[in-house]
């Protein structure tokens, strides 16, 4: 038996080039039905874990799965807003306690989540450095974000703007960072935390400017002082300018992208949901938990397709390597003869063989088996790339 290994190993090492095309086709057949399966649960345990501890949600009626995606993860559609009416009505039922979120701008390639400090109690959310924030265009960094950023507690960074040609409407904000979380391995790490109001200041919806010159004075009544495009605004709040920084409007008219209800107990939340059924009702309410299933459902039974194309692929790829092998003996008569007359029996030739196929289909197990235990090590930064 020795002997015959050796054999087999010395032919399959003397033509690398069939024997890493077996190798990697069998690999690929063997490795894809136990990655997939890993990465759908680990999928299904990622949007689970952070679904569960959101109780409800509060959005425009619309597309719950885009709603959840962005309100949890930060990605995705962005909902349509909805008044700050809505965070004012859930406080007064007394039935939740509200936590707004805006989630229209980014600095970069990552989110500002315009909050109130209850989102960080919430989340269970801890510093690594510096305060939370406590004044008007200040920032919190998650951890991914301050690493991406090369930006720590002092530095200062700046929203992007929407589009090139956005000449009114929000303005790109300089922000000092005041603290950078504690890393979670969730999507708070790559998230930038503002106050809401400092949300609205990014939108537009407030501005601070110098008191206007008699140049830059269109009009002036008893309701106010409308000045012209002369007027300087600031792009950045400073304790030199905060005090000019003021709203334009009713705040309860003012946008929020969703808003976060943490009911007092079970049957506070079910009177509230009831409070969001009727037809003319401009909001959804909905619970994280029972969207993510109904991905998750769609999730496993696309699986399902895939593993079926697998499964018939994986027939034609073993049809391909028993090809092969047959006709890799054809080739080999003379060689096969050759051993028969120096006293190989039929049955060493063919454990020969055996060995051969034995050694390939060895090598292909135990690569795919490394490759699923670095899906499986990986997995769950896969999935937050793909999902965050």
């Amino acid at each position: 038996m020795r002997h015959t290994l050796y054999l087999a190993g010395r032919y399959l090492a003397a033509h690398p080039g069939k024997t890493s095309i077996l190798v990697g086709s069998l690999t690929l057949l063997l490795f894809l039905p136990a990655g997939l399966q890993v990465l759908v649960d680990r999928s299904a345990t990622e949007m689970r874990a952070r679904a569960d501890t959101t109780p409800l949600l509060i959005g425009a009626r619309g597309s719950s799965l885009d709603l959840a995606l962005r309100a949890l993860y930060f990605q995705g559609e962005v909902p349509p807003p909805i008044p700050h009416a809505q965070v004012t009505r859930v406080r007064a039922s007394g039935l939740a306690d509200p936590i707004p979120l805006h989630l229209r701008f980014r600095v970069g390639a990552h989110p500002v989540v315009g909050t109130s400090i209850d989102y960080f109690r919430f989340r269970g959310l801890a510093l690594d450095g510096g305060r939370p924030f406590a004044l008007l265009g200040e920032c919190v960094l998650g951890a991914a974000a301050a690493d991406a950023l090369g930006v720590g507690v002092g530095g200062k960074v700046t929203t992007s703007p929407e589009n090139l040609f956005d000449f009114a409407g929000s303005y790109p904000l300089r922000m000092p960072v005041v603290g950078v979380l504690a890393p979670t391995g969730g999507p708070d790490d790559a998230a930038v935390f503002v106050d809401l109001r400092t949300a609205w200041v990014i939108a537009g919806f407030a501005h601070g400017h110098d008191d206007p010159r008699s140049d830059e004075v269109l009009e002036k009544d008893e309701e106010g002082v409308t000045a012209n495009a002369k007027l300087r605004l600031w792009q950045e709040i400073t304790s030199d300018n905060a005090e000019s920084f003021h709203f334009h409007g009713d705040l309860d008219d003012l946008p929020v992208s969703a808003v976060l209800a943490l009911p007092h107990d079970t049957k506070s939340g079910t009177l509230l949901m009831g409070r969001y059924l009727g037809r003319e009702e401009p909001c959804q309410i909905l619970q994280p938990r029972a969207v993510m299933d109904e991905l998750i459902v769609t999730v496993v039974r696309v699986r399902g397709y895939v593993l079926a194309v697998a499964l018939l692929l994986g027939v034609a790829t073993l049809a391909t390597v028993v090809l092969v092998f047959l006709l890799s003996l054809r080739l080999r008569r003379r060689e096969m003869e050759t051993m028969r007359k120096i006293g190989c029996s039929r049955g060493l030739v063919a454990g020969l063989v055996a060995a051969e196929a034995a050694g390939v289909l060895a090598a292909a197990a135990l690569l795919a088996g490394g490759l699923v235990l670095l899906t499986a090590r990986f997995a769950d930064s896969l999935i937050r790339a793909l999902i965050v």
